[in-house]
Formats: C-alpha cells, sequence, structure tokens
C-alpha cells in the first residue's frame, strides 16, 4: 500500500502556540513510547500500567492500543504485510501529532516487521523511543489471553505473527523488557528510568 503524497496545493501551516510552550505548560517533553513483542508478550498491560504510573506523577500520557486503533481509524485495514505497514504508517503519524501536543504517546503494536519499525522511527526522529517486550512464544501461546494462539494453531487466523506470519525482533532497541522474567511494576520502573535518564519527564527526588 502506497503512502507517497496525493493531495496538491497544500500548505503545513505553523501555529502560535509552539511545541516549547506546550512542554512547558506541561512540565515535561513529549515523546513516543513504542511496545513492540508477540501477541500476549505483555505489550498492552504494561503499557496501560505506565499511563498510570505517569498520569499519578501528573505527566500526560496516551495509549495508542493496536486492538483499540483497529475499531476506528483502521478499521478499514486487515493483516496482510501490506495492510500491517499501513496501519503502523499511521500510527507513527499519529502518535508524531501527540508528541508534538508535548504528550508521552504510548504505543501498544506487535508491530512485526522492523522496516515499518524503522519507517514510525524515522517519522518520529529523536522522540522515538522503542521498546522490545521480549517474550518467547512458548510462554505467549500458555497465556494465550484472547485465545489467538489456539484458533491460529486450528488454522482459523491466518497471517497470524508467531505461528503463520514472521516477527523481526528489534536490532537496536532502547529498551529490552523481559516480561517473562519481571513483574509490570518492575517493568514500568524500568520505562520510566529510561524517561527520566533522557529528561523526558523530571526525575523525582
Amino acid at each position: 500500500m502506497s503512502s507517497e503524497q496525493k493531495a496538491t496545493n497544500i500548505t503545513w501551516h505553523e501555529g502560535n502556540i509552539t511545541r516549547m510552550d506546550r512542554e512547558r505548560l506541561n512540565g515535561h517533553r513529549g515523546a513516543v513510547v513504542w511496545f513492540t513483542g508477540l501477541s500476549g508478550s505483555g505489550k498492552s498491560t504494561i503499557a496501560r500500567a505506565l499511563e498510570e504510573a505517569l498520569f499519578e506523577r501528573g505527566i500526560r500520557a496516551y495509549v495508542l492500543d493496536g486492538d483499540n486503533i483497529r475499531h476506528g481509524l483502521n478499521k478499514n485495514l486487515g493483516f496482510s504485510p501490506e495492510d500491517r505497514q499501513e496501519n503502523i504508517r499511521r500510527i507513527g503519524e499519529v502518535a508524531k501529532l501527540f508528541a508534538d501536543a508535548g504528550l508521552i504517546a504510548i504505543t501498544a503494536f506487535i508491530s512485526p516487521y522492523r522496516a515499518d519499525r524503522d519507517q514510525a522511527r524515522a517519522i518520529n526522529g529523536e522522540d522515538f523511543i522503542e521498546v522490545y517486550v521480549d517474550c518467547a512464544l512458548d510462554v505467549c501461546e500458555s497465556r494465550d489471553p484472547k485465545g489467538l494462539y489456539q484458533k491460529a494453531r486450528a488454522g482459523l487466523i491466518p497471517e497470524f505473527t508467531g505461528i503463520s506470519a514472521p516477527y523481526e525482533p528489534p536490532l537496536n532497541p532502547e529498551l529490552v523488557i523481559d516480561s517473562a522474567a519481571l513483574s509490570v511494576d518492575e517493568s514500568v520502573r524500568s520505562v520510566i528510568s529510561l524517561l527520566e535518564s533522557r529528561g523526558i519527564i523530571p526525575a523525582r527526588s
């Protein structure tokens, strides 16, 4: 699916309020925390817990969850490689807007292809923080919170990542979380520590 510019005679309009203004008001910088990993690895669980922990600290953050986005913005996309590519491209662009608004966009998407994640990184530049939720397939399959692996093994779900479609682990993520070894709280703390060390959110005294 092509993402080339089709509209013509359009001009980017700068606002009177800058990103720096919004970040100063918020008391923290905008960023994109991109969780990637197999279905059942814990991406959404950690993302939601991170959002809650940041909220409790007065940090403005919002989770863009894979399933939720497919109910609206991306409801016209399936799970073919082409549709997955467009799914991730759109989320990369939406996350960029969130970061420009001075918010921390937290995304929870399988996003199985390196090239698609690299495109999301290119869209967001230095705002992009890739977090690989590393969890062995057999562990994810034993959890199977939505019963998807069972259906995939039965041939009821085509192009299911890890079973009938590939997952390409990140080569150089900013953070790796071993969700089989770490608790949700420990995982959240590791992300928060990274955000603090990068000066995106203020460190607690």
